[in-house]
């Protein structure tokens, strides 16, 4: 079957954040909106029809979990990234920020350490002040070329003196990295795991973008690179970025080792986080068991995307530089060449260009001068974001 991405589709009777909100984050609502991580791209049909097959049924429930929630996710996972994940290991969480603040609720005490690792995920910051905990920041190191960033490196060294503290209980790491869309290395990984694991820093690894690995990359998750990554991780993963389904909270959570397992699921069970809603596993089955197809056809699209913006911006807005994603619909634009302040480019973008991208000065320290541009959308809609960025910038 042949999906069309082209199709632009009215949004704004559905209540979504992307358009609901702009008047109170920006400012005003005649924005075009490529900013929060979901696609305008339809949910695929296989999983309309299941939900559509569902509601059909004039009773709503309590209802039981089906095994087939758990086989679909071991059994997607295993071909897509080799990893057995054994069914013991697996649970369900109510959304993946829901699980980083549960694990940090589990695992640490107010006041104590939270590593992150800026530009990133604004929430890994917000989920650990919000819960009374320090954020320590180990800042990813730029990678350059010409004076064109060409990707990020962790600073291993940095790490090792952070894990070291006796305060330093976890480690929130992006894999693949949101925003950046670094798709990270076996030995890195490695390196991450070694400290970690010798210092007793649980490491909670975000993989939520992991089926969105793009241009041959592949992701590599984290607790498979060693025994020490398999002690010391609870890794976090969702259909909801790959099949366009966030609206139906269907994460879960891995967790190899026992010693984590134990407290993590006990305390879920206790709190009754556990137990899937009754669309969550009947959305993830569809997509799992039926969505390869779709999945490789939208990355096609995206990729598609990816390089309009690169050879738009190259021969229109050559200050304006992207950087290729290697996982994700999500792409970092560097602006720093154009020699404005946060609030002059803020301005450019939001006022000027009438878009609403997320600025990147959210992520943290070393973002700013960027902006996210979230090009999983049709290209006609694209092309008019970025021919306003040229009219503005004229």
């Amino acid at each position: 079957m042949k999906y069309d991405f082209d199709e632009v589709i009215d949004r704004s009777c559905s209540n979504d954040l992307k358009h609901c909100v702009l008047q109170r984050r920006y400012g005003r609502a005649d924005l075009l909106p490529l900013w929060v991580a979901d696609m305008d791209f339809a949910t695929p049909p296989f999983v309309v029809d299941a939900l559509r097959r569902r509601v059909e049924h004039p009773i709503y429930g309590y209802t039981a979990t089906p095994d087939e929630f758990w086989t679909a996710i071991q059994r997607w996972i295993f071909d897509h990234h080799q990893w057995a994940v054994e069914r013991d290991w697996l649970t369900f969480v109510p959304g993946v920020v829901k699980g980083i603040g549960m694990a940090i609720n589990v695992f640490t005490n107010p006041g104590d350490r939270i590593i992150i690792q800026p530009p990133v995920y604004h929430p890994f910051r917000l989920t650990t002040l919000g819960n009374g905990r320090e954020v320590v920041n180990n800042p990813l190191c730029a990678i350059t070329a010409n004076g064109t960033l060409t990707g990020y490196r962790m600073d291993l060294e940095l790490l090792e003196r952070q894990a070291a503290d006796p305060h330093a209980r976890m480690l929130i790491m992006s894999n693949p990295h949101n925003p950046g869309g670094i798709v990270w290395d076996r030995e890195t990984l490695e390196r991450v795991a070694d400290i970690c694991d010798r210092n007793n820093v649980v490491v909670i690894s975000d993989e939520i973008h992991c089926d969105l690995a793009l241009f041959g990359h592949k992701h590599i998750p984290f607790a498979t690179v060693s025994e020490a990554a398999a002690r010391c991780s609870i890794t976090l993963g969702a259909p909801s970025k790959t099949f366009n389904i966030a609206g139906i909270v269907s994460s879960y959570a891995i967790v190899p080792n026992a010693d984590l397992r134990r407290p993590l699921f006990k305390w879920l069970a206790a709190n009754e986080f556990d137990e899937p809603t009754l669309f969550a596993p009947i959305a993830t089955i569809a997509a799992f068991t039926q969505g390869e197809e779709w999945r490789r056809q939208m990355l096609d699209y995206v990729e598609g995307n990816i390089r309009f913006v690169e050879d738009f911006f190259r021969d229109n807005l050559p200050k304006i530089k992207p950087l290729r994603p290697q996982a994700s619909f999500l792409v970092w634009l560097d602006c720093r060449p154009l020699g404005l302040s946060h609030a002059q480019l803020t301005d450019l973008f939001v006022n000027r260009a009438r878009l609403a991208l997320n600025d990147g000065a959210m992520f943290g320290p070393g973002g700013e001068g960027f902006m996210r541009l979230n090009v999983a959308t049709p290209r006609c809609v694209l092309r008019e974001a970025v021919e306003r960025i040229a009219l503005a910038l004229k």
